[in-house]
Parts: structure tokens; sequence; C-alpha cells
């Protein structure tokens, strides 16, 4: 639940464009300590959830949703916000949604090729009129 909180806290500061320095420095503690939470490796009070939501602009229930899942045997949450804190994650989600609907397919093709060692099937030519 840890983790879960803590990946929370980095995507909604990730997404508002907040560096850690400046989300400790709201909160008065260290950039060390804002990778501490953001990594799951300390608990975070409630008392500094309620500094961090104010910080990140947001209610403490928005940070918490992921944690109020009715069937706990349902992670698909959990696990999303887990494969959001692996490095580029975000960057390549905020990339992913500029791109044209037909780039975005063509991509998720690829990566699906490029994961499953399946040769890749060659692209349809596009005429040049």
């Amino acid at each position: 639940m840890d983790i879960a909180l803590g990946a929370a806290v980095r995507i909604r500061r990730r997404t508002i464009g907040m560096s850690q320095e400046a989300l400790a420095e709201q909160c008065n503690v260290s950039f060390q300590q804002i990778q501490k939470y953001e990594n799951g490796a300390n608990r975070i009070s409630f008392s500094r959830l309620v500094q961090i939501a104010r910080a990140l602009k947001c209610r403490v229930v928005d940070l918490l949703e992921v944690l109020d899942t009715p069937d706990r045997e349902n992670t698909t949450e959990l696990d999303l916000l887990g494969r959001m804190r692996t490095p580029g994650a975000l960057e390549l989600l905020s990339a992913f949604e500029r791109m044209p609907a037909e780039a975005r397919s063509s991509l998720v093709n690829m990566l699906k090729v490029m994961t499953a060692g399946e040769p890749a099937q060659p692209a349809k030519a596009k005429e040049v009129a």
C-alpha cells in the first residue's frame, strides 16, 4: 500500500510538472524524503499526506483513490501504478498521447512484436503520388 500511495504521489507531482525539490520545500522535508515516500520506502503519515495533497493542488482522496478498491483480489490499478514507476514510463505515455491514432496503433503493434520475440511483419508502404 505504501508503494501504491507513493506512486500516486509521484504521478500527480510529475503530471503537474513539479520537481521533488519543489514538493519537498513546500512540505518542509528533504527531496530525499520525498524520494523515499514515492518509492514506498517510508510510510506517509496522514498529516504529511495532507501537506503533500495541498502542495500538489489535489484532495487527499485523489491520492488515496487507488487504495480504495472494493475487490482486493483485483490489483490492476496497483499494478498500473507500479508500472508507472518504471523510469521513462511517464515520458513515454506523454509522448504517446500526443501521437496521431494511426502512429499509436503502429507503435503498439511494433512493441508487441518486439516483446513477443516474433518476427516483424513488414508494414504496408503508402503509395506516394
